[in-house]
């Protein structure tokens, strides 16, 4: 009987550990993380943190964060530990999948947009290194992805029906002077900074710099 005992007791302390490691933020940290896209390769979040504020401990799995603002963040590990970071406005961090709950020690908002990966492993698509009309430079690479700060120059332009082999992840930077139309659908021409948009693989899109000087963006390229 003390044997069962030691069982059961070991089984419900796993049993009630689990849901304190498995937390989806968007579920208990409403204020928070908010969905900007999902579909059944990738979820979008926006992450806003006041200073002083912090969450419980909940799970990613591998992310791509690019914050919007500077700020510094301390995230506490389910093991007691800590980490401190300094979050670049405009950069980008490959980060594999985590448990962690963050608090902003800085004195600005934390601001910035979190793609998480949802498959179970990476694509195998071949990402560009270069492309025409674009300045490229890289901000972060993972196995699922790369993230790069994107310069449209005005000559820039996709030609109606162009299609890639890889998903993309526009996150705007400013009031874009972009036209981008997707799969036949009246053209997207307004922005503002920190709206996303998702390319699909194989989905055929129309783009364009109507503004007549150059357009910076942040774009995730994903296998």
């Amino acid at each position: 009987m003390k044997s069962r005992h030691a069982v059961t007791v070991a089984l419900l302390t796993v049993v009630c550990t689990m849901p304190a490691m498995a937390q989806d933020p968007v579920k208990t940290e409403s204020a928070h993380y908010k969905i900007l896209f999902e579909n059944a390769a990738v979820r979008v979040l926006k992450i806003q943190y006041t200073p002083g504020s912090k969450s419980t401990m909940h799970q990613h799995p591998d992310s791509i964060v690019v914050p919007l603002s500077a700020s510094k963040v301390r995230f506490h590990m389910p093991g007691g530990t800590s980490e401190e970071a300094s979050l670049p406005s405009e950069s980008a961090t490959y980060m594999p999948a985590a448990t962690h709950a963050p608090e902003n020690i800085g004195t600005t908002p934390v601001d910035a947009v979190l793609i998480e990966f949802k498959t179970a492993k990476p694509g195998s698509a071949v990402l560009p290194t270069s492309r025409d009309n674009l300045t490229m430079k890289m901000l972060a690479e993972g196995p699922r992805a790369v993230a790069h700060r994107i310069t449209a120059a005005p000559g820039f332009q996709e030609p109606a029906g162009s299609k890639h082999d890889y998903d993309q992840i526009v996150i705007a930077l400013s009031a874009l002077p972009i036209a981008l139309a997707l799969d036949g659908k009246p053209a997207r021409t307004t922005w503002a900074r920190g709206d996303v948009q998702f390319i699909g693989r194989g989905v055929a899109h129309e783009t364009k710099n109507t503004g007549g000087k150059p357009a910076d963006f942040v774009l995730v390229s994903i296998r």
